[in-house]
């Protein structure tokens, strides 16, 4: 007799992982790689921050706090907003989370319930659908391309055949970097709080944006969960922080789930993720590394033949359509991996139906080995075998 496992529990890999452990195999071997399939700033915590957080390793419990997180950081996000973005959050709708990634798994169970129809732009992050349906909702795929600048509008929406119950956006977006204009912001929010729609979105990559400003959802009158992290502008990835902003009528729900899925977050994050907010000139100096490896690679990829390129708005990613030079970016990527030492990511993670044809190049890392890799990719391409 078998014993029973659970569907929910059965989702893809994220294959941006399997590029990562292939190309560190290579390393293994004595291979010089140049990473471009993940991201995550290669720089660590801002340096200026090192000392404070010795002394509280040193001299605090560091026990639990309130599964809301310290008030110093909630109050010092609620400042954030005012400044960055003119708007009134207040301290007690913020929520600190286990990274953003505990944002997402609490705003879903919050804001719906078994079977509800969640939406979502494809290309998007993986992870958005993996964890709508491991929560046993639907994932409702909305294809997007150039046209609308690989986000989803309102005319997009209303060409889906069944009712929806959520929306996640994200702007800029994973994989395209693209950011959502104001205008197809604006109608998106009253689209959906028109309609009875949650809307979540996904503002990590804020802070990353390249002559264009991106949008908060927070301040809204209207009901949307905001999720945000530490972990791009503040390039605190493996501190595991972030935020979310939750409307009033969810406020107590998201507590009772915080308390019970999570305790609290990590204390230790939360003291380093409210001084990293003093490390300001530390991290504009990574935006502007940023921008001079999207300028290389746009330089760059368009004379080694990948010509085919989202509007890269924000955060560290170039995502291109390269159904030109293949059928089968998996096999693409493997083969420029081995033969020329370069990781990025194939497109499946993205987009389950056109992922074959595009592949995200990351611009995270340093700006020597931007130059280096574009031109390990022009020696490279006219060699391939089509």
């Amino acid at each position: 007799m078998s014993i029973k496992s659970s569907k929910r529990g059965q989702v893809p890999p994220f294959v941006v992982m399997d590029v990562m452990k292939s190309a560190s195999d290579l390393e293994q071997q004595g291979k010089t790689i140049m990473h471009l399939e993940i991201g995550q700033p290669s720089t660590g915590i801002p340096q200026s921050i090192a000392e404070p957080l010795k002394h509280l390793i040193g001299s605090e419990s560091l026990g639990y706090t309130v599964a809301q997180g310290i008030p110093e950081l909630r109050e010092r996000i609620a400042l954030h907003y005012r400044q960055a973005y003119d708007v009134e959050v207040p301290a007690e709708r913020i929520f600190i989370t286990t990274g953003s990634s505990a944002g997402f798994q609490l705003a879903l169970l919050a804001g719906f319930d078994i079977g509800d129809r969640v939406a979502l732009a494809s290309p998007g992050y993986p992870a958005y659908r993996h964890i709508v349906s491991s929560l046993g909702l639907v994932p409702e795929l909305v294809p997007v391309g150039p046209e609308t600048r690989y986000q989803p509008t309102v005319n997009l929406l209303e060409t889906l055949s069944d009712e929806i119950d959520g929306l996640i956006i994200a702007s800029p977006s994973n994989p395209t970097g693209t950011v959502i204009p104001d205008q197809q912001f604006e109608d998106l929010l009253e689209y959906c709080n028109g309609r009875g729609i949650r809307l979540i979105s996904d503002e990590i990559y804020h802070g990353i944006t390249y002559g264009l400003d991106a949008r908060t959802a927070a301040g809204s009158v209207y009901p949307n969960i905001v999720i945000n992290s530490f972990s791009k502008y503040f390039s605190m990835t493996g501190w595991r922080i972030g935020w979310m902003v939750v409307p009033e009528d969810l406020e107590r729900t998201v507590e009772c789930l915080a308390q019970n899925h999570y305790i609290s977050p990590p204390t230790l994050s939360q003291w380093a993720a409210l001084y990293v907010f003093g490390a300001s000139d530390e991290l504009n100096a990574n935006i502007s590394r940023y921008a001079q490896n999207r300028s290389i690679l746009l330089s760059g990829l368009p004379k080694a033949g990948i010509t085919k390129l989202a509007p890269s708005d924000g955060a560290f990613y170039l995502y291109a359509d390269v159904k030109d030079l293949t059928s089968d970016t998996a096999q693409f990527c493997r083969a420029l991996l081995e033969e020329a030492g370069v990781a990025v990511t194939p497109g499946h993670d993205f987009d389950p139906n056109r992922g074959h044809e595009t592949l995200r190049i990351s611009f995270a890392g340093s700006t020597q080995d931007m130059h280096e890799a574009v031109s390990r990719i022009q020696n490279w391409l006219p060699t391939m075998q089509r």
